[in-house]
This record gives structure tokens, sequence and C-alpha cells, in this order.
């Protein structure tokens, strides 16, 4: 048996994996997140401990014979948060996500200081990204800054507690601007742009090489048999890759989670910054992937949801019932309520619902909100294709993913064809199983290359004139906004 475990940003989950490809038994834990100021995004790494210790019991308890079996470990996370360790190996403070605007300065100031960044690293400086937020400690929490040994990646904190080993693997160290992504190694050049040395980050191997194995108090706890192997595992673009099979170029996923993704693999690096892309390592060796990053996506229709008082499945249930015509004249939505990556990296994007009136209700709201994520989707998808980049096979995954309507709206409005595996929710935490099952034997034509099985979902000619329609104005609603969201 092969174990993933998978930390999120609203819930931890753990699958657990046979031998024979078969998924035995999975279970999962919320997580909140803390927004103390305006733009900032935090979670404690303690709790995201505690979320595994739960999990884990409840995977343990509902399949006791198979749990006792674990060989292997893989892990998964939510990339480029920062979590700053002390001398003693325990946070200094919380960590800053992801979807965390605080440090848009410190963006213009880490381009200045590293003029080969976009070379070295693929990417351009973004306020999500781990490096930028390092130069905003060192300004405004500069004590921290100081007594600061290490900076882990979020499921590199969960390695720790398991194994009591810092490490992590070179398709998480992508996404933090301080790795030579080409090279796949650290950048100290682009370490000394943070005036930090690669004493403050953590060895990195490739995510199907072991790291180690479980202390003997923590498999005691957990009930895991001794010695179980822990792989370097990945971020979950590369995580969510393996779990659908996407190893080969032009292969690759769309993901509707909190934030949504586009990602599809390329044999080489490719870097296209300038389009507010990420090019990023593979969990596996001699593999890239090119990425897309709405930062709002399944995660505005719970604020939608928060916002009016539903359940989610009621609200999707009625915007099912809207007719064409309804749709048509529904208000356009900008999903931008953590700001947005690609294409226009602007930290200062806000949501934005334009053409309200006494006739909008509910399901028209929604009906926006998911059609405002998929042209974002949209606008990521014509990014990648600019400089060429072909997707041969695409693959629907995450929360989102579980609605055909919106299932149908994206490949309407997209052009393109899906497949949905049948099981869309724990895609990253099976890729980290994978990366286990990797780590404990070895067989990467068995393992890496299993595919799911899926439904196929295609476009239709009669909605993608108006949907193409509406988002000409979308993009032009966003482009007149844009000027007064810094106000």
């Amino acid at each position: 048996m092969f174990l993933g475990i998978d930390l999120g940003t609203t819930e931890l989950k753990v699958l657990l994996l046979s031998s024979d490809g078969s998924v035995v038994g999975t279970a999962h834990h919320p997580l909140g997140i803390s927004r103390p100021k305006h733009r900032w995004s935090e979670q404690d790494p303690s709790d995201w401990w505690r979320a595994t210790q739960i999990a884990l019991s409840t995977l343990r308890n509902n399949h006791p014979n198979a749990f006792a079996r674990v060989q292997a470990i893989g892990l998964s996370g939510q990339m480029h948060g920062a979590v700053v360790l002390g001398a003693d190996d325990q946070p200094l403070r919380p960590a800053i996500l992801w979807n965390d605007m605080r440090s848009a300065s410190e963006c213009a100031e880490l381009e200045a200081r590293a003029p080969r960044l976009h070379e070295i690293a693929g990417n351009c400086a973004m306020p999500g990204l781990t490096a930028p937020k390092l130069l905003w400690l060192a300004r405004h929490e500069p004590e921290c800054f100081r007594q600061m040994s290490c900076v882990l990646l979020p499921k590199d904190y969960i390695r720790l507690r398991l194994t009591g080993i810092k490490h992590t693997d070179a398709s998480d160290a992508s996404g933090t601007l301080w790795l030579d992504v080409g090279r796949r190694q650290w950048s100290d050049e682009l370490l000394h742009a943070c005036d930090m040395t690669q004493m403050q980050v953590p060895p990195m191997v490739e995510g199907c090489q072991a790291t180690g194995v479980v202390l003997a108090s923590v498999a005691s706890e957990l009930g895991l048999s001794p010695d179980v192997v822990v792989a370097a595992g990945g971020g979950d673009t590369a995580t969510s890759a393996l779990g659908v099979g996407a190893t080969e170029p032009g292969e690759g996923f769309l993901s509707l989670g909190t934030s949504g993704v586009l990602s599809v693999v390329t044999e080489s690096f490719r870097p296209s910054p300038e389009l507010g892309l990420h090019a990023l390592c593979h969990a596996i060796p001699d593999r890239w992937h090119r990425t897309s990053v709405v930062l709002s996506a399944a995660s505005c229709i719970r604020w939608l949801c928060k916002l009016t008082s539903v359940d989610e499945n009621c609200l999707l249930a009625e915007v099912e019932t809207l007719s064409a015509n309804a749709r048509a004249k529904a208000p356009l939505f900008l999903p931008y309520l953590s700001g947005e990556r690609t294409p226009h990296n602007d930290p200062y994007a806000q949501g934005v619902f334009c053409g309200l009136n006494h006739s909008t209700d509910r399901a028209s709201l929604a009906y926006s909100a998911l059609e405002g994520v998929t042209f974002a989707l949209s606008d990521g998808l014509d990014a990648l294709r600019a400089d060429g980049t072909q997707e041969t096979i695409l693959n629907l995954i995450g929360g989102g993913a579980r609605s055909t309507f919106w299932a149908q709206l994206l490949v309407d409005a997209l052009g393109i064809v899906l497949r949905r595996p049948f099981d869309t929710n724990y895609i990253a935490a099976l890729g980290a199983a994978r990366l286990g099952w990797l780590a404990a034997s070895g067989d990467f034509a068995t393992v890496a290359r299993a595919k799911l099985l899926s439904q196929e979902f295609f476009p239709g000619d009669e909605q993608r004139p108006i949907l193409l329609e509406r988002l000409s104005s979308y993009r032009l609603l966003y482009r007149q906004m844009q000027a007064i969201f810094p106000r």
C-alpha cells in the first residue's frame, strides 16, 4: 500500500493506493484561512499537521488492514507558501500563502535586484510566489527575518513533522523564484538577491526519490509500520499531472480548485514570463510543464454561496434552470477576488459584477461567476498557445469539475475537448501516492503512466458565438477597470 497526502488550501486530503493501482480509500479534513489584513492570506502550520493526524486517523479506522501495510508516502501541497523556521525548526510566524498579495512592491524590487530572474527562474516576480514574501519579511518583520534558519514550502513542513528531515523537490522549488529551473538546482544568484544563502533553503531532489523514513515515534502515533519511506513528492501542479497520468509533452489538465490551473507537460524548459505563464519542473526527471493560473476559481462559487446563504449544490442546480436567453443577458463577472496572475499579473485586480438590474437573481449571479472563471481560463489558454504550446489531452479535475454544467460551459467557451476522470477530487493525492510508489519500487512504466477512466466533453456550435461575444466584453471590462483598481 502507498499513501498520498495532499495539503490543499481549504482542506487536507489523504489517499490509500494499492500496488494493483486501485484506490482503497480516501479521507479529508477542512482547513481555514486567516486574513488579518486586506490582501493577506495566512495559515498556521500546526493546523496542517493536526489535519494530517485527523485525516490519517479516519483513513486508518476505515481501512485498518490496508493502512497497516503502507510501504511509502508521497507528499503534495499548495505551492509558493513561506514557512519560516527558527533554529529549533519551529515556525516563527504563520505561513504566508500563495494567494497573499502583500508583496506587490517587493516584486519590482526583486526584478531590479535580479536582472536575470526571467532567464534563470522562467517566471516573473509575482506577489504569490515565495521570494517576494521574504523581501517583505526582511522589510516589515526584520527580527523574524534575522532569526530565520530555513524557509520551507507547505508540504515540506509535513515532511519535517513526519521524518524530522528538511527536504524539498524540484517541482515545488521551481515556484519559489530561487531555482534555476532549466538546471533543476538552487540559484545562488537569485537567493543572494533576497539576502539569503543555500543554508536557508532545504536540500532538493526529484519528486520520485526517497527523502527519509517516518520517525519511530510518529509511526507509532499514526499507526504506521516502522521504516515507511517518504518520497520527495511535488507541488500540487506536478502531482495533479501525475494523478491523471500526464507525463508526455502535450498532456495536461485543467483544475477547478480554490484556484484555476491549466497545465501542459513539455519536454524542455520553455519560459514565457512576459505572458504571465509559469515554467515549472515536473515531479519526474527530464520533464517540465507550462502553467497558467487563475487565482480564484471554485472559490468564487464558495464565496457566492456564503454571500447568498445557499448550499453549493443548490446554487449550481439553480444555474441549470436558467434559459439560454437568461444566460446571454446575465451580468459579466471579473473573478479577481484575490488579484490575478495569468495573463495580467495584477495584484490589485478585484472582483466585479457588471450589468446588474432589478431582474438579476441569485442564479444569474452564479452563472456569471462560472462564466467569469471560464473566461479567465480562456485568457490562460490563449497565453499558452501564443508561443506554440499545443495541448493533446486535457483532463478536467478539482472540486469544481463535479459540475457537468460547468464542464460543458468550459468546452463551449474554450473550443476544446476535456476528459473528466470519474473521481476528480483526489487527483493530487493520487499523484502523491504514485510518487511514494515510485520511491519504493522505481517502476516508472507501471506507476507514473497509469491513466484514469474518464468521460469526454465536446464543444457545441450553438453557444460558442454567444460566449465569444461575451468574452470580448469581459476583456474590455477588465481593460476599463484596470486603472481604477489600485485606487
